[in-house]
């Protein structure tokens, strides 16, 4: 009888455990545990997506040029560089099976998305993991841990669950002490919140280097998570590379069409990121009042630290949430810490005053 034997890199991972969705003898939860868009997405990619239902008998367009032309358009990119996925999630994925082999080293921050972990070390690869200074991405971690083996290189900007980001300076620094044979990719899944002066996208070092690939996500700020859609920004010899190795019929037809409306729908995109700062602005103020530390975030959710001798605890306030029906993601690796997703108006307030009563309590 024959045993098959799994690749023995995959026997290292566990199976990622997605943020909870579900509170027992709740029917309707405030979510606020996946770092979705409470705004739902635009009503024109709604539109467009209910357009494509006569349509599910045909395969997508392969090319995704449609797609590409757009996000090109509205980001002011060469849409020939552009690749499409299954969310940013695939397009990472693509990246590590055409440039990281058995035996080498993956280089990240202690925090940031952890499907590049899981992809690298399936791949055989070891992943070797940089501190953080002021829950920040640190370079000078990040440079001390370079080897002759480092040949993929990743980090989230804005960074998750922290929600804070580094300069385009410091990513400069990071990507100048990299060997040239290193992929450089830089993870901007929530880029369209933030509004820093110092931050920069990866454009322009995609655009001027060879090893760099920008990753981004419709799963965001466009609210079409359920719809599992992503897109890439390479060199041209990357995009070369993984068109190779990309399934022709990656990107389903209703994503690409709601994508497409969704990304030319400027006006409501820059409607959720108002909401989404100045809602955090609010928050912040408000949890601080209560004594509950909450890291800077540039993101759509915050992080938050419980001082511990004071009795409290990220886990004991994620249970005292629950029973009020919102679902909150512990985060962090430490007890300390809770992560929120920012809400509508109405979720927020319920956050606030349970949070409120915890901490009273």
């Amino acid at each position: 009888m024959t045993i098959l034997t799994p690749v023995p890199s995959i026997m290292k991972l566990s199976p990622y455990v997605q943020g909870q969705s579900s509170i027992a003898g709740v029917d309707d939860p405030i979510k606020l545990s996946s770092n979705e868009s409470s705004h739902g997405p635009s009503p024109k990619a709604i539109e467009a997506y209910h357009a494509c239902s006569t349509e599910l008998n045909r395969y997508p367009d392969g090319s995704q040029q449609k797609l590409r032309d757009a996000i090109g358009k509205v980001y002011g990119l060469d849409a020939d560089r552009i690749i499409c996925g299954n969310g940013s999630e695939e397009l990472i994925l693509l990246m590590v099976r055409a440039y990281l082999q058995a035996g080498d080293e993956a280089l990240m921050s202690e925090n940031g998305f952890i499907m590049s972990n899981i992809h690298s070390i399936a791949q055989g690869a070891e992943v070797v993991i940089a501190p953080e200074k002021s829950y920040t991405v640190d370079v000078d971690a990040m440079l001390a841990r370079v080897s002759s083996k480092t040949r993929f290189c990743t980090i989230a900007n804005p960074n998750n669950p922290t929600g804070t980001y580094i300069s385009d300076s410091e990513m400069r620094r990071l990507h100048a002490g990299l060997p040239e044979n290193c992929l450089f990719l830089i993870d901007n899944a929530y880029a369209e919140y933030v509004d820093e002066a110092d931050f920069v996208t990866g454009k322009a070092m995609v655009d001027e280097f060879k090893n760099v690939v920008m990753t981004r996500t419709f799963s965001k700020i466009y609210g079409l998570s359920g719809l599992r859609i992503g897109w890439a920004y390479c060199p041209e010899e990357i995009m070369g590379i993984v068109q190779r190795i990309r399934t022709p019929f990656n990107t389903n037809g209703p994503a690409l069409a709601a994508a497409e409306a969704a990304v030319q729908d400027t006006v409501f995109t820059q409607d959720v990121k108002q909401h989404n700062a100045s809602s955090l602005q609010r928050i912040s103020s408000e949890l601080s009042k209560l004594g509950i530390e909450v890291i800077p975030s540039v993101a759509n959710f915050y992080l938050m630290k419980f001082d511990q001798e004071s009795g409290k605890s990220g886990s004991e306030a994620a249970t005292f949430l629950q029973a009020r029906g919102i679902i909150p993601r512990p985060a962090g690796g430490s007890d300390a810490f809770l992560r929120i997703t920012v809400g509508l108006d109405h979720e927020n307030d319920a956050v606030i005053k349970a949070l409120q009563d915890y901490m009273a309590g």
